[in-house]
């Protein structure tokens, strides 16, 4: 592999962009290319960061080291599969694929492959989310809600395997037991899938996660709770700081209070810590974050989410 890394974007919509416009900036990175199916779009991307346009990506074979593939979820595989087949790491965005059998073939794919394939979990490089989980063991109880406005994208899936899972992932990486059972309800409000959903999430160790995911809402709202033994963590996913309120026993022996302090975190911006990540695995060979197995995992749960929630609409 050459000094520099050069890199593509498969697609250059709403999120693809932003992929392009870090990975421009960062140092000993060549963004070589974009790639969209609206040969407009992908030429006025790559003439605000000067690279080439392509409208078809299987053009950019032989020519990158990496990619970041930012298509909607149902061109995953049939996107992916060229790049992994010619050695071609990796990042894909989340949801891995539209169902587990196809996820499940280009985890597979990019371990035959042996390269680099990370799964595009951006909230995981959240600062107040990685503090967190520094400073959090056995959570008993986790209260999530990720609320937003409804906006023209990621309309092709559902808000559990849009915005839920997201928080699926966080929690299974904080908690580390297995599930033990699912009770969820959801509906549709502006499009044919499921708009706004809730999941309550029980694990083996009796640990406790109640998620909601909204993206009908009318006001923004990403928080997360995480409860011990003594206190707990609040986050708010926005400002990345974090609340932190815990239990502490009385000097004169009666009953405890309650004392709370911020914990103040410097933000960062959880996109440009995610690609930084994927570079340097390129780079390394150090697995990434979240790997194949761990977005594979985050979509088996969400779709058990989304049963539990069709099986509620049946009753």
């Amino acid at each position: 592999m050459s000094e520099r890394l050069r890199v593509a974007v498969i697609g250059v919509g709403y999120l693809g962009k932003f992929h392009a416009r870090i990975y421009s900036a960062m140092p000993d990175v060549d963004l070589v290319g974009v790639a969209d199916v609206d040969a407009g779009v992908g030429r006025a991307v790559a003439a605000q960061y000067g690279c080439d346009a392509y409208t078809r990506p299987e053009d950019l074979l032989g020519k990158v080291d990496a990619v970041s593939i930012v298509v909607p979820t149902i061109h995953h595989l049939s996107v992916a599969r060229p790049f992994l087949q010619n050695g071609v790491h990796m990042l894909m965005e989340k949801p891995l694929a539209p169902d587990y059998e196809e996820a499940l073939a280009l985890v597979e794919l990019a371990e035959r492959s042996g390269v680099i394939f990370q799964v595009g979990h951006l909230e995981r490089f959240n600062a107040g989310v990685m503090e967190i989980a520094e400073r959090v063991h056995e959570p008993r109880f986790i209260e999530v809600h990720r609320l937003g406005g409804f906006v023209e994208r990621a309309t092709d899936v559902d808000v559990v395997t849009d915005l839920m899972i997201h928080d699926i992932d966080i929690v299974m990486a904080l908690v580390g037991s297995p599930i033990r059972d699912i009770v969820a309800t959801g509906l549709p409000v502006l499009t044919e899938h499921v708009d706004i959903a809730n999941a309550r999430i029980e694990f083996v160790n009796g640990a406790v996660a109640n998620v909601t995911a909204s993206r009908v809402s009318s006001r923004k709202q990403r928080r997360i709770r995480v409860f011990g033994r003594n206190g707990y963590y609040a986050l708010n996913y926005i400002d990345q700081q974090i609340e932190v309120a815990r239990a502490v026993d009385c000097p004169s022996g009666g009953r405890g209070e309650i004392v709370t302090e911020r914990i103040e975190i410097e933000p960062r911006q959880p996109l440009d810590a995610e690609l930084a990540e994927f570079m340097k695995s390129v780079r390394t060979g150090v697995p990434p974050l979240v790997g194949g197995h761990t977005g594979l995992e985050a979509l088996r749960v969400a779709l058990m989410v989304k049963e539990k929630i069709a099986s509620c609409q049946k009753a």
